[in-house]
């Protein structure tokens, strides 16, 4: 019998227990009752949204002022410099026929269109991406060729356009080691 009374007398009081807490959840606050409007925040002068009338201001042709380190952008006064290429003062045709001669000892011409003033240029440079624990461990120094080596032969676009009035604008596209490698060849030998 004491076990038919404990397992009637347990849920009753654990149900008891329930309904005594539960009843505080039953009483209504209406702390909305007690609140009061308060002032909408106020923008101090000076501080509202700027002007935008100059965010859009598109740069006069020939903006880019050549200097011995690259090209400084002078837009703004926000200057910065080119990675990509450079630009030389001189004539297109005259700058086009030099970039030409250049080439030849960056890496091996494939192609050429005088007509857009464009080179294609196989360049062997090595990868800027480093080998993980498996690539070292199963990489061979210093034997086999260019390819297992690290280093390939990577495809390089340069295209030289006017800039301004008496300027010409040397860029290359590719992948970066080898673009790096074409910039930095032109600019010593071509004084960019």
């Amino acid at each position: 019998m004491k076990k038919t009374s404990l397992v009637v007398a347990l849920p009753a009081l654990v149900l008891s227990g329930l309904l005594l807490s539960g009843c505080g959840m039953l009483r209504s606050h209406k702390a909305w009752d007690t609140a009061r409007q308060e002032s909408p925040l106020e923008i101090p002068p000076g501080l509202d949204t700027p002007t935008a009338s100059d965010a859009l201001v598109i740069p006069p042709p020939g903006a880019n002022n050549p200097t011995a380190a690259g090209v400084t952008a002078d837009v703004g006064g926000a200057g910065g410099t080119m990675a990509d290429g450079f630009v030389l003062t001189d004539s297109v045709d005259n700058t086009y026929r030099r970039v030409g001669e250049v080439l030849g000892d960056v890496g091996q011409v494939t192609g050429h269109d005088d007509a857009a003033h464009s080179y294609t240029v196989n360049v062997i440079a090595a990868p800027t991406k480093k080998r993980g624990f498996f690539g070292r461990l199963f990489h061979r120094n210093g034997k086999g060729d260019a390819a297992t080596s690290g280093k390939a032969a990577r495809q390089v676009q340069v295209t030289v356009t006017a800039s301004g009035d008496n300027a010409s604008e040397v860029r290359a596209q590719g992948q970066a080691a080898a673009v790096a490698k074409v910039v930095d060849t032109l600019k010593a030998k071509l004084g960019g």
